[in-house]
C-alpha cells in the first residue's frame, strides 16, 4: 500500500516522509475554477493517489466518508482495515516512550501544584484558576495542557467528563484528571488524582471510595503484564466495588444506563492520541509488551461526587512499570 502526506510544503521530513505541496497538484487552478473547499480537498487527494499509482488502499475506520466516496467513484478500491493502523501504533518506539515520559513528568509537576492549591483553598479558589496554574507548569516543561482538563469538585466530580467550574468548597472531593502533550514528540500522558478541598479529613463516603479504588488498583497490578486480557483485568478491577455493593458495568442490569458506582472501563492505551488501543473494559485486548496504558478505576454517586485514581503504566513481558510518580493520598 502506497501512502502520501499532502501538506502545505514540499520537503522530506526528518522521519523520511515526503510531503507534496497542494499547489503542485493543481490546487490553484481548482480555486480559480470556483470549486468548493471539500471538492478541492478530495480532488487534490485523488491526484496525489494517482501520482503514486494507487489502485487499492487500506484505510482506518475513521477515514473520511467524502474521500472514500470520491476515490471509489474514480475507480480506486477502498478497504477498511483497522488492524493495519492500530497494530503499528500499539507498541511504542523509543522516541515515543521518551516523549510520554516527558509528558508524565509535566503531569506530575502540574498535579503537585493543583494539590497545593486545593489543600490551601484560599478564599474564592476556582476550578478555572487551578487549571490555568497547571497549564503554566506544563508549558514550562515543554508540554501543552488542554483547556478542558478536569478539575471537578463536589457533585461535578460524579459526572463523567465534566471539566469542572466555579468556586471550590471546603471539604468537597476534587477530581483532577489531566492529559498533557509533549510538544516534541506529540505524545500524551494521562493521570488522575482525587483530593479533599482544604486538606482536612475526607468525608467517610469519599474515604470508602478511595479505599475501594486503591484495592482495585492492587488487584489489577497483581495480574498486569504482557498477554493479560483487558476484559479480565477489568473484571478484577470491579471486584472490590461489587463486593461492597456498588454498581459496575459488569453487575448492572442489561440495557440500563449506569450513573453511579464504577460506571466506566478500567483503562486505555496512550500515545499519539490520549485514547487509543488497547482497551481494558467489557471489550478488552490482550496486552503487548511495550504498550503504555492507563489504569483508572473509580467510584461515584450523583449529588455527592467521586474518587478516581489513574496511573500511566508501561507494559513489560513479566509485569509493568508505573510511569506516574505521584502519591495517591487524598
Amino acid at each position: 500500500m502506497a501512502t502520501v502526506s499532502v501538506l502545505d510544503a514540499h520537503s522530506v521530513t526528518p522521519h523520511g516522509i515526503e510531503t507534496i505541496d497542494p499547489q503542485a497538484l493543481g490546487q490553484d487552478d481548482l480555486i480559480a475554477q470556483g470549486w468548493d473547499r471539500l471538492a478541492i480537498e478530495a480532488e487534490v487527494c485523488l491526484r496525489a493517489a494517482r501520482k503514486l499509482d494507487i489502485e487499492t488502499a487500506r484505510v482506518p475506520p475513521d477515514f473520511p466518508v467524502f474521500l472514500a466516496d470520491y476515490f471509489r467513484a474514480a475507480g480506486i478500491e477502498i478497504k477498511i482495515d483497522e488492524d493495519e493502523f492500530v497494530q503499528r501504533r500499539r507498541v511504542k518506539s523509543a522516541s515515543e516512550l521518551d516523549g510520554i515520559r516527558r509528558a508524565q513528568a509535566a503531569a506530575d509537576a502540574a498535579m503537585g501544584v493543583a494539590r497545593d492549591l486545593i489543600h490551601e483553598l484560599r478564599d474564592g479558589l476556582t476550578s478555572e484558576e487551578v487549571r490555568r496554574a497547571m497549564a503554566a507548569v506544563c508549558e514550562a516543561h515543554g508540554c501543552e495542557l488542554s483547556d478542558d482538563a478536569i478539575v471537578s469538585h463536589g457533585a461535578q466530580s460524579a459526572i463523567g467528563h465534566d471539566s469542572g467550574s466555579g468556586r471550590i468548597g471546603a471539604g468537597e472531593p476534587v477530581v483532577v484528571d489531566i492529559w498533557p502533550r509533549d510538544k516534541t514528540s506529540r505524545c500524551y500522558a494521562d493521570m488522575t488524582r482525587t483530593f479533599v478541598a482544604g486538606g482536612g479529613e475526607p468525608p467517610e463516603e469519599l474515604a470508602e471510595y478511595w479505599r475501594l479504588t486503591k484495592d482495585s488498583l492492587q488487584r489489577v497490578y497483581a495480574e498486569l503484564k504482557a498477554g493479560a486480557n483487558g476484559r479480565t483485568l477489568f473484571e478484577r478491577s470491579a471486584e472490590p466495588y461489587i463486593e461492597a455493593g456498588h454498581p459496575t458495568q459488569l453487575s448492572k442490569e442489561p440495557g440500563t444506563v449506569l450513573e453511579d458506582g464504577y460506571f466506566h472501563g478500567l483503562g486505555h492505551g496512550v500515545g499519539l492520541e490520549v485514547h487509543e488501543r488497547p482497551f481494558m473494559g467489557r471489550l478488552g485486548d490482550d496486552l503487548l509488551a511495550g504498550e503504555v496504558v492507563t489504569v483508572e478505576p473509580g467510584c461515584y454517586r450523583r449529588g455527592f461526587g467521586g474518587c478516581r485514581l489513574e496511573d500511566l503504566v508501561l507494559v513489560t513481558e513479566d509485569g509493568y512499570e508505573i510511569i506516574t510518580r505521584f502519591p495517591y493520598d487524598l
